[in-house]
């Protein structure tokens, strides 16, 4: 099992960590992880592992048995022993710029609230894809509700709720393609905004940033049609911080 450290910090750029395994492709499996492995619509991080007389680029990180998590080194980069300490370094530029594009597809729920059949993350722009046959309006008035949510500076929290109570309140699942990770006996939730200036409140697994004045200025890109009821809506970053 590889505790998952960015779920509690997602801040959290370097870290100590153990090998525990060099599976059969070469994939480096650490006791804990900063590395966030590619899932729902999130890519995995890349970084770097440094260790007494060694380092391995990390291109990128995936799921792998069970609660593991894999780090996948570059090609012909040397790789740590079983045992070894190493210190974990994240490629923090990527990762925060996914950090806001996540979370500016949350708010992009909001602010179109119907179901969302697809989605996926880049650190330039996000898309999701929602039943939606009619077309949601000029995009620049999109843009200009989409901003207004992001400039409130909503703080944005996690909380956990059981599998059960989940499946109790199946309206809080707003995609119908990706199901949200259940299994372990509870699943985490990302709030957006507390008391009464909560505007969202979904399950999901991946890193988001604290407050959503974070995510910057945005703008719509293309507002296409995928299919006869399905319409994909991209989100772009405008600032860099």
């Amino acid at each position: 099992m590889t505790l998952p450290q960015f779920r509690d910090d997602a801040y959290l750029k370097e870290a100590p960590a153990t090998v525990e395994a060099i599976n059969d492709l070469g994939g480096i499996i650490l006791d804990a992880s900063i590395f966030y492995p590619t899932g729902g619509g999130q890519p995995g991080d890349k970084g770097r592992l440094t260790w007494d007389g060694g380092t391995c680029e990390v291109v990128t990180t995936v799921k792998g048995d069970g609660d593991q998590i894999v780090l996948v080194p570059a090609e012909s980069s040397d790789l740590p022993t079983v045992g070894t300490e190493v210190s974990q370094s994240l490629d923090w530029d990527t990762r925060y710029r996914l950090m806001r594009v996540h979370t500016a597809l949350h708010l992009l729920s909001v602010v179109i609230p119907l179901p969302v059949t697809g989605g996926a993350i880049t650190a330039v722009k996000g898309r999701l894809d929602f039943d939606m046959p009619d077309h949601p309006g000029e995009k620049e008035a999109l843009a200009a509700t989409l901003q207004e949510l992001i400039d409130r500076d909503l703080e944005v929290t996690t909380d956990w709720i059981t599998d059960a109570e989940l499946e109790a309140n199946p309206q809080m699942v707003k995609t119908m393609s990706v199901k949200p990770p259940m299994g372990s006996g509870k699943v985490r939730l990302i709030r957006i905004g507390l008391g009464d200036a909560q505007i969202d409140l979904q399950p999901c697994g991946g890193t988001h940033v604290a407050r959503t004045s974070e995510i910057g200025k945005i703008s719509i890109g293309k507002i296409e049609k995928k299919g006869r009821m399905n319409r994909r809506v991209n989100v772009l970053l405008m600032k860099d911080f």
